[in-house]
């Protein structure tokens, strides 16, 4: 059992690790077209939107605004993939543990 346990959270984690990496592109973003001049604070903007959490506390100029509805349907979209992926997961060691669930 343990091993399915570190097969899932080595799953959860990689899918973490993807999602830390995609908000860090598009903070990247942010700092290419001049909305945050530093990457520090880009990221937590990027962070907030990605997660649909919208504090409103670090807002962008009207003209790059739309950047954060996009970014916050590409978080939902990414963390149902990752939601997804984790359940395939589940499932995959499921079936190899028990035999008469196979087809």
């Amino acid at each position: 059992m343990w091993i399915d346990v570190a097969i899932v959270a080595l799953a959860m984690s990689f899918a973490l690790v993807a999602h830390l990496i995609e908000i860090a592109v598009w903070a990247v973003l942010l700092v290419i077209c001049g909305e945050f001049p530093e990457f520090g604070t880009a990221y937590y903007h990027s962070a907030v939107n990605y997660t649909t959490l919208g504090y409103g506390d670090v807002i962008m100029t009207p003209s790059w605004r739309l950047l954060g509805p996009l970014e916050a349907a590409n978080g939902t979209l990414m963390f149902g993939v990752s939601t997804a992926l984790i359940f395939a997961v589940i499932q995959r060691l499921i079936h190899t543990r028990f035999a008469d669930l196979r087809d």
